[in-house]
């Protein structure tokens, strides 16, 4: 297979600002970006805890495919947790669940 046309799409700043500028890219972007930042917030709280999904879910009295569910949820959109949930999880790795409407 020829390879020579192959021309890998840049990820940074100026291609960002590129797809933002489209309006409805920008509505469907401003639209995810609360859970993107809340799924960014709870596997990092996990990580820093240096917990696995299995661990977490000692912790919060569930099995591990729930806490796999609620990672994967936040990422597809198909389920939102209930607060009671993120408060166990941030719980679970040490942390306190903060709600702020800024």
């Amino acid at each position: 297979m020829d390879n020579d046309t192959y021309q890998p799409v840049p990820h940074d700043a100026a291609f960002r600002e590129q797809l933002l500028s489209d309006p409805e890219v920008k509505a469907a972007f401003d639209a995810s970006s609360a859970k993107y930042s809340v799924l960014n917030a709870i596997l990092t709280a996990r990580r820093e805890a240096g917990l696995t999904q299995t661990e977490v879910a000692a912790r919060m009295g569930t099995k591990p495919s729930a806490i796999a569910r609620l990672e994967s949820a936040l990422a597809s959109g198909k389920h939102s947790p209930s607060i009671d949930t993120l408060h166990k999880y941030a719980t679970a790795v040490g942390k306190t669940l903060e709600v702020r409407l800024v």
